[in-house]
């Protein structure tokens, strides 16, 4: 149905896209795999029309004969969201926040089909009930702003599924969720597939997912498709080197040494937090969670979106208010609503979950790295010490006079790495701090943080959904249901041989690459 031929993109002189040639045929699932920054989402985007202003594009992008790249932009919008639907990687940015989720789901069939609005919601209701927000839970009045990570992510799909298109392009479309979401979310996926016969471009860096769902993939590297094929065939061959590469770092897990022994760093007793909820009814987010962490120690925190993991990141951060229980960090305690001492702020630090939503998108990257620096005075190098911050993660110094805007979505993740990391906190706590970056970044961002911990004598608290992540960089796992802590151990104890029944069903969640594939 659409086929990419000789497509070229060429931004301010750089060809970001060179002869990409690709069939993405009905009723398929084709998986477009490769390393952040390597035209994976430009594809997507050239084949949306929704190129940067001034992009020089050549090629052909043919939709039932039609070249899209010669049609006016009123014919476009004809087709985007009715014929050609997308699901962003960043969902935050992708949804308006001044609307409610209902009435943005609702808004594509107005549009399109001239729905009244209440007709229009009751279609929207089905949809978010097919992704996982049933009423009453997420009524159709809430903004984006409450939910969670993966929560507004299944509202992005739920808009782009509205009219069942022809083809939907799905960049990153499970980098927020859990695994066990995750493998909903993609059975939901498939099952369009199958019921609509619709294309599907899965745009992803987990290897594991597009084994467990792709028809076909094709691999990308520096504006070229380099290799594609049948799924089992390309991944038991891997006649590209750079897809060798791929498959090596995606089975990479950094060195690890024994934490330090002593007292503990961190302290969490009997931490209770607690929300209103509409109608009077309150939620217990956290429920009882008592926790430490070790000087130089690694802890993973792991569990389904919404089971109060980042409530409790919150409070230990002192941004949010406990109703009962104590957190400590070194002995002083940490209380939300009072002034903490500039001191005790600066010896945590923090990398969010949604990398841009955490950037002021009017500052250069210099400023927004530096930005810890007003809780420890800021040196006279700092920019010295920016571009070396920058360095650190795998980018280049100069990028410092950039935008946050002009990265891709990994690039993002590892300057809010970078900025965590300047000041040379005690601890830093790591919400999917991995999640957003393709397999090569992310090995050797693992192996900067296993680096900075032996070398800076750094604990973690690494909170993931990607259990196999967290078996490689963590000494402790910490298992979060419904606000309680309901598994605690080492590592491989609890993700090789699972005690509680959740934490099985967590583990069996895992999409995992056929054995004899990759042998």
């Amino acid at each position: 149905m659409i086929d990419l031929r000789d497509l070229s993109v060429t931004i301010r002189g750089t060809q970001v896209l060179r002869d990409v040639d690709l069939r993405l045929h009905p009723g398929s699932i084709t998986g477009l795999v490769g390393e952040s920054g390597s035209g994976k989402s430009m594809t997507a985007l050239a084949i949306m029309g929704l190129l940067p202003h001034r992009a020089q594009i050549g090629g052909q992008v043919m939709l039932d004969g039609q070249n899209l790249l010669t049609m006016s932009e009123p014919a476009l919008c004809k087709i985007r969201g009715r014929r050609i639907g997308m699901i962003f990687q960043e969902p935050m940015t992708a949804l308006n926040p001044l609307m409610t989720i209902g009435d943005q789901v609702a808004e594509v069939l107005r549009i399109h089909h001239g729905m009244d609005r209440t007709a229009a919601l009751a279609r929207a209701r089905e949809r978010l009930d097919r992704v996982g927000l049933p009423d009453p839970r997420f009524p159709l009045t809430l903004y984006p702003h409450e939910l969670s990570g993966g929560q507004r992510q299944r509202v992005a799909i739920a808009l782009a599924i509205a009219e069942r298109p022809d083809l939907l392009i799905a960049d990153e479309p499970t980098t927020a969720l859990d695994v066990t979401t995750q493998a909903q979310i993609l059975d939901l996926l498939a099952g369009l597939v199958r019921e609509e016969g619709m294309a599907l471009l899965l745009i992803t860096h987990d290897l594991a997912v597009v084994a467990g769902l792709a028809d076909r993939v094709a691999v990308m590297k520096a504006g070229e498709i380099v290799e594609e094929g049948p799924t089992e065939t390309l991944f038991r061959t891997r006649s590209h080197p750079y897809t060798h590469q791929l498959f090596a770092a995606s089975r990479h897990a950094p060195s690890r040494h024994a934490p330090a022994t002593g007292s503990p760093l961190l302290r969490i007793r009997d931490a209770v937090r607690e929300y209103r909820l509409p109608g009077g009814d309150r939620l217990r987010a956290v429920d009882g969670v008592s926790l430490t962490i070790g000087r130089g120690e690694s802890v993973g925190l792991v569990g389904e979106s919404g089971c109060g993991k980042s409530t409790l990141t919150r409070a230990i951060l002192g941004l949010d208010p406990l109703q009962g229980g104590t957190i400590a960090l070194d002995g002083r305690q940490v209380m939300a609503g009072r002034r903490m001492p500039r001191d005790l702020r600066a010896r945590m630090q923090v990398v969010f979950q949604d990398p841009f939503g955490s950037f002021d998108p009017r500052w250069r990257v210099a400023r927004l790295v530096a930005e810890p620096f007003h809780l420890t005075d800021r040196p006279a190098g700092w920019r010295d010490r920016v571009g070396a911050a920058l360095s650190e993660v795998g980018l280049h110094p100069d990028d410092a006079d950039r935008y946050i805007h002009e990265f891709s979505g990994g690039q993002r993740q590892r300057i809010a790495i970078a900025r965590a990391l300047i000041i040379r906190p005690d601890l830093i706590v790591l919400d999917e701090a991995v999640s957003a970056l393709d397999v090569r970044v992310r090995a050797q961002v693992l192996d900067l943080l296993a680096g900075l911990r032996r070398s800076h004598g750094l604990s973690y608290l690494f909170i993931s959904h990607d259990l196999s992540v967290v078996r490689g960089i963590t000494d402790r796992v910490l298992v979060m249901q419904k606000g309680r802590i309901v598994e605690d151990g080492a590592a491989e104890q609890v993700i090789d041989t699972p005690s509680a029944p959740y934490t099985r069903r967590l583990v069996a969640a895992m999409p995992r690459i056929p054995t004899d594939w990759v042998a």
